[in-house]
């Protein structure tokens, strides 16, 4: 089969992918919704999406973005986390082809993209996805290792756990500092209410990255997150008097750097 059309068939899965990880999106942290039940449905009419109004990208664009039924506006997140996933599934594609390691980090790259979005939303990062990933991870590491369990050294699943051990220990040692720092040179009243300068759920984010990732791209994904952050961070703290930011974006936006250019980024900082 060419190349050509494995790429658009793979985007295709992407999108129809991205449209699932909407459902997640909205659904993991909304009490009395699974996601399977109640139908995909108008969240202001109630009415139900017809079949030929959920395919991905073309539906919104063929409905210019609104309800059939009521005529407000769809969630612009809906095409945009569709694109996303399209995007992120051909880019692994292009470096992995269709591979073990293929099937991995795009599930990986799905797990990122719904620990971003709901984090943006609702800043959480639930549990199913940071510690259901990072066993998942850990067991894809596992089978990974099989064929090499006699180079112990180098086997997948050592270097997962300690990615994933790592990983949590970085993240959560910033956020002791953090507090530490934050506390002393802020005053009380403006930071009322707020009680740590790292959420746990970025703990938790960070272990399931170490257990895709391994040590080495993990901490250089806990490096690469202040960065991208770091311009949001200045603004809101400077006109919101908050240090408080999703952090879940940074990490994720960090982590997919490391697993496309990490090994080169290794390679330029100590000339290997």
């Amino acid at each position: 089969m060419p190349d050509e059309i494995i790429k658009i068939f793979v985007s295709i899965i992407g999108a129809v992918a991205g449209s699932f990880l909407n459902v997640c999106i909205f659904r993991m942290p909304s009490e009395g919704y699974s996601l399977v039940s109640p139908s995909s449905h108008c969240p202001l009419c109630k009415k139900p999406v017809l079949w030929h109004d959920n395919i991905p990208l073309l539906s919104f664009l063929f409905l210019k973005g609104r309800c059939r039924f009521c005529r407000q506006r769809i969630s612009f997140q809906y095409p945009l986390v569709e694109l996303l996933t399209a995007c992120a599934f051909l880019i692994i594609y292009n470096r992995y082809l269709l591979s073990w390691d293929f099937l991995i980090y795009a599930i990986f790259a799905c797990g990122l993209i719904i620990a971003t979005f709901i984090d943006i939303r609702w800043r959480i990062i639930p549990d199913e996805i940071s510690l259901g990933m990072t066993a998942l991870g850990l067991i894809f590491a596992l089978i990974k290792s099989l064929s090499s369990l006699k180079e112990f050294p180098q086997i997948a699943f050592i270097d997962s756990l300690f990615g994933a051990i790592l990983g949590g220990a970085l993240i959560y040692g910033s956020g002791v500092i953090g507090n530490l720092i934050f506390f002393k040179l802020m005053k009380k009243e403006s930071i009322e209410g707020e009680t740590e300068s790292i959420g746990g759920g970025d703990v938790k984010l960070m272990m399931m990255m170490g257990s895709f990732l391994g040590w080495k791209l993990v901490v250089l994904t806990f490096f690469l997150a202040p960065f991208f952050g770091a311009v949001v961070g200045v603004y809101i703290l400077i006109f919101k008097k908050s240090h408080l930011i999703p952090y879940g974006p940074f990490l994720s936006l960090a982590a997919l750097i490391s697993l496309f250019f990490g090994s080169e980024i290794i390679r330029f900082l100590f000339f290997r």
